[in-house]
């Protein structure tokens, strides 16, 4: 079981990114996918949530608004697509899936529910 994050670079603010969660060994649409990052000097904390079960999406105050996520079944993918980025959104997104519980609430994922973790892709948005 294997989750890769990818997608990440160096942005200008305002521009916009997208990401990938790739999953092998298992087939995503039966799994809630989280999105989580995290700056340096900082907590992981939760950016974005997807519901497998009702398609249902959360978002993090933060970048509500300017993330959404999508789901290609038939790619296996999850997409984290970032517009209007800004320098506070810089850190590592890592892509991740319940092992324990639902993974994702209506308040966003809970991360001590999440056991499968993708290598995270880095951002930096800077001018």
């Amino acid at each position: 079981v294997q989750l890769q994050a990818s997608g990440g670079g160096l942005v200008q603010p305002g521009e916009s990114l997208r990401l990938s969660c790739t999953a092998s060994g298992f087939s995503l649409k039966y799994y809630a996918i989280g999105w989580f990052r995290q700056a340096p000097g900082k907590e992981r904390e939760g950016v974005s949530c997807f519901s497998h079960s009702d398609g249902t999406d959360v978002y993090a105050d933060s970048v509500k608004g300017r993330f959404t996520v999508s789901r290609d079944n038939t790619k296996n993918t999850v997409y984290l697509q970032m517009n209007s980025l800004k320098p506070e959104d810089t850190a590592t997104y890592y892509c991740a899936a319940p092992t324990l519980g639902q993974g994702c609430y209506a308040t966003g994922p809970a991360i001590f529910e999440f056991g499968y973790w993708g290598r995270g892709t880095l951002v930096t948005v800077s001018s």
